[in-house]
């Protein structure tokens, strides 16, 4: 969720149902180092609350310090990732790579915990690929690392978003520890929410991409949970959300930088709505909010007089 779960991403989804937010992954080198973009991730508002600071490293003794720094931000807890399968974070024997090697593994984990007074929680996956799936042996030890909670990416590193999350471990890894397990990996929809809690006794879903291509899932999930069923967004709903969101991230950033950074939402906003591709094609090319707004309430109330129209 690089370059995704800023704080204006964050607060669309606690206001959405989100019980908890985490900040997009931070370096844990990078922390230590200050580093101006790295610092500025640890930005948060009260109203996100709960939400962590996610942190990743490779060095224990970094990780440390690193904590120390994003305990000081004042968040409510601190998540490690040791999941993460791209090349560039794997490579340097961080994320996922550390499934290869679980006693640093257990000692980046350690360190952390030991050095902040906030709960600590650890993200990973089945292993690294399908032939050294450890996660059985992985999440005993992290819960003996003194990890408050831990969350599962049901795929192993080489398949990265590929194929189907495997729940199956799940039952399984919560055979072998008593804290909480969260799952992650195709939970994206209210059904498969659902699907994921009776099938397996987690504790807790984790949504990451679904929620950036329908921002309504967590009012969905709250909603399928509660009565048994769940009302898409209307248009006019997802007009007033997107400019929200809008509004919160260009708070953050320039029209010059905020306007195309925000290009990768639209799909998710309109999704299924008629005339949606011609939308986000004239939307790909504006650079003001001014631009933008006028553009989504005018298509909403043509779609309205169409739809009456056509009634």
């Amino acid at each position: 969720m690089e370059d995704v779960t800023d704080v204006s991403f964050r607060i669309i989804a606690k206001r959405m149902g989100a019980d908890a937010v985490y900040t997009e992954f931070i370096s844990s080198e990078a922390i230590i180092r200050q580093a101006a973009k790295s610092m500025k991730k640890m930005a948060m508002l009260e109203e996100e609350r709960p939400l962590a600071i996610q942190i990743f490293g490779g060095k224990p003794e970094v990780m440390r310090e690193a904590a120390q720094i994003s305990e000081a931000a004042g968040p409510d807890f601190i998540d490690i990732n040791c999941g993460c399968w791209v090349k560039n974070v794997a490579g340097k024997g961080a994320g996922a790579a550390l499934l290869k090697d679980l006693p640093r593994m257990e000692a980046m984990v350690r360190a952390t915990v030991d050095a902040v007074k906030l709960p600590v929680t650890v993200k990973t996956r089945l292993g690294w690929d399908h032939d050294s799936i450890n996660i059985l042996e992985v999440a005993p030890m992290i819960e003996q690392a003194g990890a408050a909670a831990l969350t599962i990416h049901c795929r192993t590193r080489s398949q990265g978003h590929n194929g189907p999350a495997d729940w199956s471990w799940v039952p399984k890894i919560k055979e072998r520890v008593s804290i909480p397990v969260f799952i992650n990996g195709d939970i994206n929809s209210p059904e498969a929410a659902d699907r994921a809690f009776r099938e397996t006794g987690c504790d807790g879903v984790m949504i990451a991409r679904a929620a950036i291509s329908n921002p309504f899932i967590f009012r969905e999930v709250k909603e399928y949970f509660a009565t048994g069923s769940y009302s898409p967004a209307s248009l006019e709903e997802r007009v007033e959300l997107c400019l929200s969101h809008l509004r919160h991230s260009l708070a953050l950033h320039s029209e010059r930088y905020g306007i195309p950074a925000f290009r990768k939402y639209y799909l998710g906003y309109f999704k299924g709505i008629f005339g949606a591709a011609r939308l986000r094609a004239e939307l790909m090319t504006m650079d003001t909010y001014a631009q933008v707004e006028e553009r989504l309430y005018r298509f909403a109330e043509s779609f309205e007089e169409n739809l009456v129209v056509s009634l």
